[in-house]
């Protein structure tokens, strides 16, 4: 990568490049520079920084002036640049930002290395790139470096960059707190920078006052002065490059070789000033030599920072071409090579070039590039001014190269060039439907949606028709417009019932997640109805079942469980299955069964995908349930991250909903109501009733944890209608014990009462053990202190309801409390200590400690240091200390919580003084030795 460290040109010094010692002074941008000064400063505690602005309102100088300033003070300094041609590089911004440091990118462990070796082609890469390693290599690779000396990361014209590049660097932007790691980005005011379009720091360059543009144009070698003077303030309007370019062109050069400028800026006319600046660009080419015109065209053809690819390119400082280009102010040259002065410039000798001088110049490059195919292909495409079936295929093998290295959005654009380049309309379509496809895994609905059109624009074919269809639901399924997208992959399904059921149910299947997500009755019965049509073909059982499971899990729900033995049989031998028949046991509350194929699952996958699965988030509950609430938030954590990197909300709220619900069982309520806030945010709560209604549980569960009872049953009593009926078929039912604890509580028994006894009507002998339970535990509570006990007895009579470990624990805790009241001393300790016992292993610390409450009440000893030193912690400190204690290494550590390393080490640092401890290897003990202790003494 060429490290341009070079000085600004007067206030903007447009294009880097600029030889240290010929700075001039930067002119009406002290605030501004002072911001960037503080944030590159070793001391910021500000890791990001988006530096917005017009075309030439200077934005490439501020980063030139601050990566000095940081490399003044001792930082190391990483820098791209994004370019148009290269948008459609997979990787190729972040290559740029690694290729000065190879030592460090080889130091990183071996799963990173890999990960990063297959982003950038040097290794064959796997049939499912892992997006979310690419990301942690590099913010592990920026901490390591971080531990050497302070570092900046600068990236200018992102708006330019690859989509795979943004993506893996704003993953570890969002993970710099603490890290002595800065990454400064410039953009376009109008051009969104994906993955650093939210929630990030924003610097936006306005014009330049009149007494600053004054000033600059008294800067200038002959200032302009007069009516002159007036006319280029009132056309450059206080931008600095038009400013400088305007004042240019009124000017005579007199320079040998050059030819003379008009004495008057041009005239301003409609145009845009963006479109007078390129004109102005333009207007210099005239008179040029033939050989400058052919080299300007071949580097404008060409727009890459990394010239090295072409070392037979004559882009040298040597060549003599460059020279009349050099003193016409197009182009300036920076000891390694040769750059436009400004983005602009480039624009205009390529758009001012003939079709015919363009084609020939791509197809040079193509010639020069034969052994870079990917760069080769779209020189080709670039060249051709008709269809052409080699170059289209060309591109569809440049296509398959980016999408095994992680580069989606870069392989959906060689396949939209592809499509537009194949000669058949049928071809045309299928590689726009494969676009989309790819497409889908960037998060961009309006994209897909694009495409997709064009696909249905191109073509008759019913499947290929369905497809395009299908592609769009997918994405859209993850985001937060359920009604409309319930309809649409419902309506295709309906068209296609009669001539293509297979696909008809494919799209059916997809409208059964809408319908998880929205909860709205009306769309089960359209799902029921459609499905009614469709042939009932045995190979088409396994989707069959997902669209009841999945759309209405308790209309037949034993029909259903007796289908899960044959499709885990067919889950065996197709392991793309097993997630989706995990999600199908945890709708149906088989958790064992679920946490086995998801355990499973992971294990050969590891989640690898680059998109959240539909109903994705099952996971993450199955493992709330079961108690393995640290293996649940680590799928959150990824879950999250793929989510947040594609922008898709509805996604990201889901793993909201989950990490709030564990933080208030562990007590961490102010945390948990902000993540449940954070859900509700994200989400209409008409659209998506799961996420409403999960997001309430969580908020419940924190003002319970708070013994905010009132307030508790504010919060659950909306997790059902005003007449009592469940706001989502599948969420809310859960809730009815913490509904009735609440109710009685709050002095709200009759009204939870009629609710509970609703529920209990509605799911009669389709309920699920586990909801049986809990409508026994939440009857147990509503029902008179002489009635209760039967009702406890029942909740908990079933063996199997141990794999709900906490829920069983407040049932043992109500039964202990309820025993005591009857002065049943001696039988409400053994529940009291199976309870106790239960809450401490899982950290439920707000429960932990009204069973001691409640066992100090019964006369047991229930001394317990190790849990309290536990609780002076942090969710994440907890987390981290308890893979520690596993014997996980700070950077397995960091794999799994996508954290760096050093955040790790920084979060055992601050943690060991809170435990008293002083060393790594007690904490098995520290963990572990209470639990043992526990099993001996009691539940003190």
């Amino acid at each position: 990568m060429d490290k341009r460290t070079g000085g600004p040109s007067t206030v903007t010094g447009p294009e880097p490049g600029t030889e240290p010692g010929t700075e001039e002074p930067i002119v009406g941008r002290d605030a501004e520079l002072a911001r960037l000064f503080r944030t590159v400063d070793p001391a910021s505690s500000d890791p990001l920084l988006l530096l917005v602005g017009e075309v030439g309102t200077g934005k490439s100088t501020l980063l030139d002036s601050a990566a000095r300033r940081a490399e003044a003070n001792g930082a190391r300094v990483l820098r791209a640049h994004g370019s148009e041609s290269e948008s459609t590089l997979a990787f190729s911004a972040l290559h740029q930002v690694l290729r000065p440091v190879p030592a460090a990118v080889e130091a990183l462990p071996e799963r990173q290395l890999t990960a990063l070796r297959h982003a950038f082609g040097a290794e064959p890469a796997p049939a499912e790139p892992d997006l979310m390693m690419i990301g942690t290599a590099v913010l592990g690779l920026l901490s390591a470096l971080g531990d050497r000396q302070p570092v900046l990361v600068v990236v200018d014209d992102a708006q330019w960059c690859d989509r795979a590049s943004l993506d893996a660097l704003s993953f570890a932007a969002r993970r710099l707190a603490g890290e002595p790691v800065t990454m400064l980005l410039g953009a376009r005011a109008d051009s969104p920078v994906p993955g650093f379009d939210r929630h990030v720091p924003v610097l936006a360059l306005g014009p330049l006052d009149d007494a600053a543009a004054n000033r600059l144009l008294d800067l200038r070698p002959e200032s302009p002065t007069g009516r002159t003077r007036a006319r280029i303030l009132d056309q450059a309007a206080g931008n600095p490059l038009a400013l400088t370019e305007l004042t240019r062109a009124a000017t005579p050069t007199r320079a040998a070789g050059a030819h003379d400028a008009t004495t008057e800026p041009p005239a301003a006319g409609p145009l845009p000033l963006t479109d007078r600046l390129e004109r102005i660009f333009a207007a210099r080419l005239d008179g040029l030599p033939a050989a400058t015109t052919r080299a300007l065209l071949l580097l404008a053809a060409m727009d890459t920072v990394d010239s090295a690819a072409v070392p037979a390119g004559p882009w040298h400082t040597e060549d003599d071409a460059w020279l009349p280009a050099e003193r016409a102010g197009l182009v300036r040259r920076t000891g390694r090579g040769v750059r436009f002065r400004h983005p602009l410039v480039r624009s205009a000798v390529y758009h001012t070039a003939s079709f015919d001088a363009r084609h020939a110049a791509h197809r040079a490059l193509a010639e020069l590039l034969r052994h870079e195919p990917d760069r080769r292909a779209w020189h080709l495409a670039a060249a051709c001014p008709r269809p052409d079936a080699a170059v289209s295929a060309e591109l569809e093998r440049t296509a398959d190269r980016a999408r095994r290295r992680g580069g989606y959005a870069a392989a959906a654009k060689a396949l939209h060039r592809a499509a537009e380049l194949a000669p058949g309309r049928e071809d045309s379509a299928r590689l726009l439907v494969r676009a989309a496809a790819t497409a889908v895994f960037t998060g961009d609905l309006a994209w897909v949606e694009e495409l997709a059109a064009a696909a249905r624009g191109r073509t008759d074919d019913a499947a290929l028709l369905a497809e395009a269809t299908a592609q769009a639901g997918r994405l859209a399924a993850l985001t937060v417009r359920h009604t409309t997208v319930f309809a649409r992959l419902a309506d295709a399904a309906e068209r296609l019932a009669a001539e293509r059921p297979a696909t008809a149910l494919d799209l059916l299947a997809g409208a059964a997640v809408v319908r998880f997500y929205s909860g709205q009755d009306a769309q089960r019965d359209r799902v029921r109805e459609i499905l009614g049509r469709l042939p009932e073909d045995a190979s088409h059982a396994w989707l069959r079942t997902w669209v009841r499971t999945v759309s209405d899990p308790f209309t037949d729900r034993a029909g259903l469980l007796s289908a899960l033995p044959r499709l885990a049989a067919e889950a065996e031998h197709r392991p793309e299955r097993l997630t989706a028949f995990a999600i199908m046991a945890w709708v149906l509350d088989e958790t064992p069964l679920a946490v086995r194929a998801f355990d499973e699952a992971f294990g050969r996958w590891e989640l690898r995908g680059p998109l959240p699965e539909g109903l994705g988030g099952a996971a993450a509950w199955t493992y709330v349930e079961q108690g393995r609430w640290g293996r649940a938030r680590e799928v959150c954590a990824r879950f999250g991250a793929v989510a947040a990197a594609t922008g898709l909300d509805h996604a990201m709220a889901c793993a909201a909903t989950v990490d709030a619900t564990v933080l208030a069982y562990q007590g961490d309520t102010a945390a948990a109501r902000v993540r449940a806030g954070d859900a509700l945010a994200l989400v209409d709560p008409l659209q998506s009733r799961s996420v409403s209604v999960y997001a309430r549980r969580a908020l419940g569960a924190a003002a319970a944890a708070d013994g905010a009872y009132e307030a508790a049953y504010d919060h659950l009593r909306r997790v059902f209608t005003a007449d009592g009926a469940p706001v989502h078929y599948h969420a809310s039912y859960p809730a009815l014990a913490d509904l009735a604890a609440a109710a009685v509580r709050a002095g709200r028994r009759e009204e939870a009462a009629a609710i509970v006894e609703r529920s209990a009507r509605a799911l009669t002998e389709d309920a699920s053990p586990r909801l049986r339970a809990l409508i026994s535990r939440a009857r147990g509570l509503l029902a008179d202190p002489e009635e209760a006990e039967p009702h406890f007895r029942a909740a908990l009579a079933d063996p199997a309801l141990a794999h709900w470990p906490f829920e069983r624990a407040q049932t043992l805790l109500d039964l202990a409390e309820w025993l005591r009241r009857r002065r049943r001393i001696a039988e409400a300790r053994g529940p009291l200590t199976e309870a106790l016992e239960t809450f401490r292993r899982l950290g439920a610390r707000p429960w932990t400690e009204r069973a001691r409450a409640e066992a100090r009440a019964a006369g047991l000893d229930v001394a317990d240091a190790a849990p309290d030193a536990l609780a002076g912690l942090s969710p994440q400190q907890r987390q981290i200390i308890g893979l520690a204690a596993r014997g996980l290494t700070n950077r397995e550590i960091g794999e799994r919580l996508f954290l760096s390393p050093r955040t790790v080490s920084s979060h055992l640092y601050r943690s060991f003084p809170k435990l008293g401890i002083t060393a790594r290897s007690q904490l098995r003990d520290l963990i572990e030795g209470p639990l043992t202790a526990a099993g001996h003494h009691g539940p003190g």
